[in-house]
């Protein structure tokens, strides 16, 4: 939803609840609205869905590949000998 057509449409309905006699102001509000939709959901630091299905990928790559490697270190300390004796 941060594409500029979802901000304009949120900025529409917004402005569409401020009453009929500050008509004359509905362009400045839209144009305020919207400027101040955007700029609150660049603070939020959003991705798309496309960017976070990719990390989700990575990140289920990264964790197959942790347990196979906790797997193999168990593999090699129930293979070595104690020390010492």
């Amino acid at each position: 939803m941060t594409g500029r057509q979802d901000i304009d449409q949120i900025a529409q309905r917004l402005v569409s609840l401020v009453p009929p006699g500050l008509a004359d102001a509905h362009k400045d509000l839209r144009a305020n609205f919207r400027d101040i939709l955007a700029q609150g959901l660049r603070r939020l630091e959003l991705v798309t869905r496309e960017e976070f299905d990719v990390q989700a990928q990575v990140l289920a790559r990264t964790r197959a590949r942790v347990e196979e490697l906790e797997k193999r270190v168990a593999e090699l300390e129930t293979g070595m000998s104690p020390r010492g004796t």
